[in-house]
């Protein structure tokens, strides 16, 4: 149990997490029975995981999320003015999904349910349109945030009541990547209960997720509320990961057929200095090397509410020297943001707003090849998107 082992090598105490969750028990052995080596198994998907995972995170590509609950979604239509319907959120999603050329820069879809059973309004499913672009459609399969009993007003995340079958089910819909999002926050503490209940679901679903022929992206969202330092991120980070990892290894996850979506490393949004994409990239890319195996094919960032020229400048930043994984995007704001103001959903603006998520799904494709520039970016790009206390 390699992955393990790592764990274990850097996992310090800390005053703040409160236990040793993750360390080995008192009066345990630290020999594993032979029977027990290399048996991290995801089944008969396994060569299918390894492959979708490394289909997804592929040079110059990354993730299209817009598995945003129909309540969220709502609320992104009524910032345009539109009634939060069936119809229109149909209507925005085909704009998104039907996008000509949108496969050269994005290599996954994370879709909410209803968009996976979901057709265009000429009748063809929404999956196809994907797939008709090389495209991975993926799932959301959390059932959302609710409050932690005996925490620091912190939250779990509920959802692993019937998960294995309605896995299988979207699986037989054309799913074959699935996202989980768990979140901590930093001025809540974070407490170890809220730290350990994160990362055992977290594993829990992505041995579900595997057995079922879906590839988990791995997500504990580190929340950009508060006003701490970059340095106080990077020692919850590093403890969040360590328990992620050894948890993960404990339920024999596959790492090769897994993918992650971390916070980028940055100070607190409220705090009074602001970090360089130079130096969020030095400690996002230290916390990874310290805590991710090498067998991960994909880290795929979230954007957490940093504006979209932010988003990019940073993963840009992180793409100047080779990394053991592919770094990429897993982005909903910092690609829709710009196409829902084009849009205004006018069907006249819809070949508009097209162009929008092009250019900045572009923007973000030449990011991961580290060639990005932000010369002519306009100002609603450069624009903060941070929403404290956000859900999904």
């Amino acid at each position: 149990m390699a992955s393990a082992s790592f764990v274990k090598l850097n996992a310090s105490s800390s005053p703040w997490i409160g236990q040793r969750s993750f360390n080995q028990r008192p009066g345990s052995s630290s020999r594993l029975p032979a029977s027990r080596v290399s048996v991290i198994r995801a089944g008969s998907y396994s060569e299918e995981l390894v492959k979708t995972a490394k289909t997804i995170a592929s040079p110059g590509r990354g993730i299209l999320a817009i598995d945003e609950s129909n309540a969220t979604c709502g609320k992104r239509l009524a910032s345009i003015g539109l009634d939060n319907t069936e119809a229109n959120r149909q209507a925005y999603r085909q704009l998104l999904l039907t996008t000509p050329g949108l496969g050269q820069y994005i290599s996954g879809s994370i879709l909410f349910e209803e968009t996976l059973y979901q057709s265009t309004t000429d009748g063809k499913k929404m999956v196809d349109c994907l797939r008709e672009q090389n495209i991975v459609p993926g799932i959301k399969v959390d059932k959302g945030l609710v409050p932690l009993p005996g925490s620091n007003n912190e939250s779990w995340c509920q959802g692993l009541d019937g998960l294995a079958s309605r896995s299988a089910e979207y699986y037989s819909q054309g799913a074959r990547f699935a996202k989980w999002r768990t979140v901590v926050s930093i001025p809540c503490g974070p407490s170890a209960l809220a730290v350990k209940e994160a990362a055992w679901g977290l594993a829990r679903y992505a041995a579900i997720s595997q057995d079922n022929g879906l590839v988990p992206i791995v997500e504990p969202e580190i929340l950009l509320d508060g006003d701490h330092s970059i340095d106080t991120t990077l020692e919850v980070a590093e403890k969040v990961w360590a328990e992620v990892f050894y948890y993960l290894a404990e339920n024999n996850v596959m790492f090769e057929g897994i993918l992650l979506k971390p916070s980028m490393v940055t100070p607190g949004a409220d705090h009074k200095e602001k970090a360089s994409p130079e130096t969020v990239a030095k400690y996002t890319l230290t916390m990874l090397k310290r805590r991710v195996p090498p067998a991960v094919p994909g880290i795929m960032f979230l954007s957490g509410g940093q504006s979209e020229m932010e988003a990019t400048l940073n993963l840009h930043a992180m793409n100047q020297s080779p990394n053991p994984w592919h770094v990429s995007f897993s982005y909903a704001r910092a690609l829709q943001n710009s196409v829902l103001k084009t849009w205004q959903g006018r069907p006249e603006n819809a070949e508009a707003g097209q162009k929008a998520l092009l250019e900045r799904a572009k923007a973000n494709s030449m990011a991961q090849l580290g060639k990005y520039s932000a010369d002519g970016e306009s100002d609603d790009a450069k624009k903060g998107m941070f929403v404290k206390g956000y859900t999904y």
